[in-house]
């Protein structure tokens, strides 16, 4: 779950400065910083008990999901007129030569090799298939709730800076390091027509996936929030 969601408004306009103070920052979060720099190897420590665990998202439960799931806005899909990925501009810069790519590279990532802000070394698990990747540049980042989805569930009526901030949240579990194959394969499907491969990823799946939705106050349709209430009961 976010690491902060109190700190940023569903305007979308948030520093990412701003989310966590610089005295809340954690031992990983630093050995982070100090590996770009140095273009060493860096190895993500395990998280304290309530905090946010290598995926960017907190400890829940699936009852907390459901409750959020119910209180979505049923809707039939928005129209595509006008869309386009350019819309939601990415990789967002996160400071020097660093983008939001590279962030979750090294967020997802098991040593994770550095020269400056670019990740060229580590491995990577992709949760939608298992399949292990050992090299950055075969690794994609997905979106968990695709832009296109996202269009036809609200995101066509906010401003491109709106959007931007979608394309680039960190804050929220919208950002994952996965295998090309199953990236490809997702496209811009909802969980009512994609689910990912690996079945006994379906409850976190569907946990992050209405925690977006949640966050960003977008819609479902009645087979998406369906599937997403069956793959809750698998957690």
């Amino acid at each position: 779950m976010p690491t902060s969601r109190a700190s940023r408004s569903y305007d979308g306009r948030v520093s990412p400065r701003a989310v966590i103070p610089r005295a809340a920052l954690s031992i990983a979060t630093v050995a982070l910083v100090i590996g770009a720099i140095s273009g060493c190897t860096v190895t993500p420590g395990n998280p304290a008990a309530g905090d946010p665990d290598s995926t960017g998202r907190a400890p829940g439960t699936a009852k907390e999901a459901a409750q959020q799931l119910d209180a979505l806005t049923v809707a039939a899909p928005g129209s595509m007129r006008g869309y386009s990925r350019a819309k939601f501009p990415h990789w967002q810069s996160t400071g020097a030569n660093c983008d939001v790519r590279d962030s979750v590279l090294k967020r997802d990532g098991t040593n994770v090799k550095t020269s400056g802000c670019n990740v060229v070394g580590g491995s990577w698990t992709s949760v939608y298939d298992g399949k292990v990747i050992d090299t950055p540049a075969q690794v994609d980042i997905d979106h968990v709730v695709p832009l296109a989805n996202a269009w036809r569930s609200g995101a066509s009526a906010w401003s491109t800076p709106q959007r931007e901030q979608f394309a680039n949240d960190l804050d929220d579990p919208q950002l994952v390091a996965v295998s090309q194959g199953s990236n490809r394969a997702k496209g811009d499907q909802d969980p009512s027509t994609w689910k990912p491969p690996a079945r006994e990823n379906w409850c976190e799946y569907a946990q992050d996936w209405v925690a977006v939705k949640s966050h960003w106050k977008l819609t479902v349709t009645s087979a998406e929030k369906a599937a997403l209430a069956d793959m809750l009961e698998t957690c």
